[in-house]
């Protein structure tokens, strides 16, 4: 006997079976990623702002602070911490070093002595 098979139309309503189920899986995951980015985008507006100024410590807690930074320089260490622009000044004046990449100094219009 000669079996026909499935007719077209039972073939074509199973892959429409399986492309709903792979709508389904791919709505899914845009909705993960969607949860993702809003996540992340939280995250970004709830970081604190960069300082201004940032006082680059010494080696260890004894050691004085090796130099002052503009707030985004490059050269800051990650031993570092942010200060406020009078801070800045007050350091520079007690012999904190200006980072030379980034000049500090010049920027809070610093002048020695």
């Amino acid at each position: 006997m000669n079996d026909p098979g499935p007719s077209r139309l039972a073939l074509l309503r199973f892959l429409e079976r399986v492309q709903l189920r792979d709508l389904e899986r791919t709505r899914w995951w845009i909705a993960l990623e969607e949860r993702r980015e809003a996540e992340k985008q939280r995250g970004v507006e709830a970081r604190p702002s960069a300082p201004e100024w940032v006082l680059e410590l010494g080696l260890n807690r004894d050691a004085p602070a090796a130099y002052v930074h503009v707030g985004d320089c490059w050269n800051a260490a990650r031993r570092s911490r942010g200060i406020s622009r009078e801070q800045a000044l007050r350091a520079l004046a007690e012999g904190v070093r200006a980072c030379p990449h980034c000049r500090p100094d010049s920027a809070l219009g610093y002048q020695e002595g």
